[in-house]
């Protein structure tokens, strides 16, 4: 069941406190499935010692989830399961090429005229299907951007700077402030792009300090969020999403195809509308990152061409997203 909303944008309160919603997300499995309503024998599908890439999702978030469903698509993003230990053929621990692209701590340049900064490893949310769920954030510690600065300085190929993590958002406003003016003092880079999840998984993050710091970079400004299911997106999510998109930025959504979460015509279509409702454009649709522990959200190349085929019949062209696979060492994602 995806739930519907209708109701109209407004201007959202100054919602300061997203730091506290962030202290107080859960972490642990057995509250997570308490609150759900959900019978103690799921206990023994879900992984609930402790590990190196804990449970970790805002009490929000979880409000959107439906009680007594064990297969809720929001759920199963995040519960880890016994499946994680299992070990799948072509799936490691860098399905991406990060490091082979990393040109000096938290630095990585795979496509022209554009990099990337791994600025934090912190995240408001623990995705299980994470494909940087095993990169070594210890290396990405504020101290590396003066040097990562310098070295973008010094390479005038490059006109777009991705902040990345982790999340970006997951920095305070004032270290967001430092580097991207670090970042504006460069004459050839032109824009600034952001990935993050926060305005979908803690749309309180959406902020007057946020909106003034976005405002105040002096770069061109693409926002790329993350929502894999109409579900994640309530009023309290798209009035974020709004305000970004009335603030002027680019506001683009980029979703992974995940079995048991959005593989079935239905989700992945109304999920294109949700965005659409709020401004929100469809941009990647990407197929599963090989990365340990994540085999069991894949879909098959086959299946996620005929859901493609599908959604073009459906949706108008500019609401069908380009399903894509990144493979390490490419120049751009592949196009499928």
């Amino acid at each position: 069941m995806i739930t519907e909303i209708h109701s109209p944008w407004q201007p959202r309160a100054n919602t300061q406190d997203w730091q506290s919603e962030l202290r107080h997300a859960i972490s642990n499995p057995v509250e997570l499935l308490e609150l759900l309503e959900l019978p103690t024998q799921h206990i023994a599908n879900i992984l609930t010692v402790k590990q190196k890439f804990n449970l970790r999702v805002p009490r929000g978030y979880v409000a959107r989830m439906r009680k007594g469903d064990f297969n809720d698509p929001l759920l199963r993003q995040v519960l880890p399961l016994k499946e994680e230990r299992k070990a799948s053929t072509g799936f490691g621990l860098d399905p991406v090429g990060d490091l082979m692209s990393e040109k000096s701590p938290g630095f990585l340049h795979k496509y022209h005229g554009r990099a990337l900064i791994v600025t934090t490893g912190a995240c408001a949310i623990h995705c299980r299907y994470c494909f940087r769920q095993h990169f070594d954030y210890g290396k990405t510690k504020q101290r590396y951007h003066d040097h990562i600065v310098e070295q973008i300085a010094a390479d005038p190929s490059i006109s777009e700077i991705i902040l990345s993590g982790g999340d970006p958002l997951s920095l305070s406003d004032q270290r967001l402030t430092t580097l991207t003016q670090a970042l504006a003092r460069i004459p050839h880079i032109k824009r600034l792009r952001l990935h993050t999840r926060l305005p979908i998984v803690l749309p309180e993050r959406v902020n007057d300090d946020l909106l003034a710091w976005l405002s105040s970079t002096g770069l061109q400004t693409v926002i790329v969020v993350h929502a894999n299911h109409a579900n994640e997106i309530d009023q309290t999510v798209g009035d974020a999403l709004q305000q970004l998109v009335h603030e002027g930025f680019t506001v683009l959504n980029q979703a992974v195809l995940l079995k048991g979460v959005n593989d079935n015509i239905d989700a992945l279509v109304a999920l294109q509308e949700r965005l659409f409702m709020y401004q929100v454009l469809p941009y990647y649709l990407h197929m599963l990152d090989k990365v340990k522990g994540a085999a069991h959200f894949d879909v098959p190349l086959a299946t996620a061409q005929a859901l493609m085929e599908q959604l073009r019949i459906r949706l108008p062209g500019y609401l069908v997203p380009k399903l894509v696979r990144e493979i390490a060492g490419k120049p751009y994602k592949q196009p499928l």
